[in-house]
């Protein structure tokens, strides 16, 4: 599923436990995230989906379903 592997992925980079993953989590601030922690996901959500995700698109990224929800809508 999408979510497990948007999640592994988050966990890996972030160095955060899954349990702390969920839909509703805010990407920078349940994780202190930055801007450039954002982009590194998303160049890596790139990679691991084949998609491509515009950079205006990354604004509307606050949530980890927001990323989810984009995926699933993009591949």
């Amino acid at each position: 599923m999408i979510f497990e592997r948007v999640r592994e992925i988050i966990c890996s980079q972030l160095d955060l436990d899954e349990d702390r993953v969920t839909m509703d989590s805010n990407i920078l601030e349940d994780f202190d995230a930055d801007s450039l922690d954002l982009v590194d996901l998303v160049m890596s959500f790139e990679d691991e989906f084949g998609i491509e995700v515009p950079d205006d698109q990354t604004e509307n990224f606050h949530t980890v379903g927001d990323i989810v929800r984009y995926i699933e809508e993009n591949t």
